[in-house]
C-alpha cells in the first residue's frame, strides 16, 4: 500500500503532462459558437440615437461584422482604431453597445470616431445573451446568406483580421 501512495504523485504528473502536451499549439483565442451556420437571432433594439427600433430584418444584405463593445471595456479602446481602419476600407460593421449607458456611448463615438454603419443599444444584454457573448469585445462574421460564419472573442486587430476576412 505504501508503494502505491509513493507512486501516485508520479501518476498525476504523467497524466497532466499528457493533457498539456495535447493542448500545445491550440488557438487559445478561438471559442466556438453554437450559432455557427445559424441566422442571427431575432431581436428588437433601439438605435444609439434613440430614434428608432431596429430588428433582425433591418440588418444589411450581404456580409458584415457584428461588433459588441462598450465604453467600460478597456480592450474596446484598443480595438477601436482598427475598426476605424476597416470602416475606411469599406467593411460594414454593425455596432452593439453592450450593457452601456447611451450618453457615454454617444460621447465615446464623437471623441474617437464612428466606424459603425448602425449602432444599436443592448443595455440589458439580452441580445448578447442570445448571441452567446461572454464579454466585450466580441465580433461575429455574418456571411452573404445571413448566417453567422465566425466568432472572435477579444480584440479585432490586423492579425485576427487575416482569419476573419476569409469568412466574409
Amino acid at each position: 500500500m505504501k508503494r502505491i501512495v509513493l507512486f501516485l504523485p508520479f501518476l498525476v504528473f504523467l497524466v497532466l503532462g499528457v493533457v498539456f502536451y495535447f493542448l500545445l499549439g491550440k488557438d487559445t483565442q478561438y471559442m466556438p459558437s453554437a450559432l455557427i451556420g445559424q441566422p442571427v437571432p431575432q431581436f428588437q433594439l433601439v438605435t444609439l440615437k434613440g430614434e428608432q427600433i431596429k430588428q433582425t430584418d433591418d440588418l444589411p444584405k450581404g456580409s458584415y461584422l457584428i461588433n459588441f463593445w462598450g465604453t467600460w471595456c478597456p480592450s474596446c479602446h484598443v480595438e477601436h482604431p482598427y475598426l476605424m481602419t476597416l470602416a475606411e476600407q469599406g467593411v460594414t460593421i454593425i455596432g452593439i453597445d453592450y450593457k452601456d449607458q447611451q450618453a457615454a456611448a454617444r460621447q465615446w463615438l464623437r471623441d474617437k470616431g464612428n466606424p459603425y454603419t448602425l449602432v444599436l443599444m443592448d443595455e440589458l444584454g439580452q441580445f448578447g445573451l442570445d448571441m452567446g457573448v461572454t464579454g466585450a469585445p466580441e465580433t461575429f462574421v455574418v456571411n452573404a446568406e445571413g448566417k453567422i460564419a465566425y466568432r472572435l472573442q477579444g480584440v479585432l486587430n490586423a492579425q485576427s483580421w487575416q482569419v476573419i476576412k476569409a469568412y466574409l
